[in-house]
């Protein structure tokens, strides 16, 4: 099976996260999409929400398709959650499967900066999904023995995480922005405000 690994904060899921695993997959001919919540992102400041009501939002917003799934690889580890770990760990769950990692054009250059990320290259393809207003990026391995770097084009939405939470806590609509099921679970957890 050919398995696309979308992680991140996920602070919330939003639609453009949604277009680019089907830009993904569409593009790939992923047989599925699994996005994998991190508990404690090791590159940036801590997430405003609890690993668990990210995670049960990931699950509201992929509920609705048939080849996306949700798992919690890395809610299951203490420490930060690092991309090679968790590679590491499908690749020893899912010895069978075609791994490759999905970022967006604009992680794809801190990537080299990563833990590890020479095994993180030879431990599944990359592709780089182009988000809007990102030139085309160089996607050129870079390490020798790099299993494939791809760059996918294709419909993408130019949202963030971070004008949805400044949204929320206006007290604005994120209507269209995020799934229903996700805005409304916003505001009954009251997240963001």
């Amino acid at each position: 099976m050919r398995v696309g690994v979308l992680g991140g904060t996920f602070d919330p899921i939003h639609l453009g996260h949604l277009r680019a695993a089907e830009t993904a997959r569409e593009g790939l001919g992923l047989d599925l999409v699994a996005f994998v919540p991190s508990a404690v992102p090791p590159h940036r400041t801590g997430p405003l929400s609890a690993a668990l009501d990210r995670f049960a939002m990931v699950c509201l917003a992929s509920a609705g398709h048939a080849h996306f799934v949700v798992w919690d690889t890395e809610l299951k580890r203490s420490g930060p959650s690092y991309t090679v770990d968790t590679l590491a760990a499908l690749r020893t769950e899912r010895p069978d499967d075609d791994l490759v990692l999905v970022v967006g054009s604009d992680t794809w250059p801190e990537m080299t900066g990563w833990r590890e990320p020479e095994r993180i290259f030879s431990l599944a393809e990359v592709a780089v999904v182009v988000r809007p207003g990102q030139p085309a990026p160089d996607t050129t391995p870079p390490f020798p023995g790099a299993r494939g770097v791809v760059r996918v084009e294709g419909p993408a939405l130019a949202i963030s995480a971070t004008s949805i939470r400044e949204r929320v806590r206006r007290g604005e609509s994120v209507r269209y922005l995020v799934p229903d099921p996700v805005a409304e679970y916003v505001t009954k957890r009251r997240l963001y405000a």
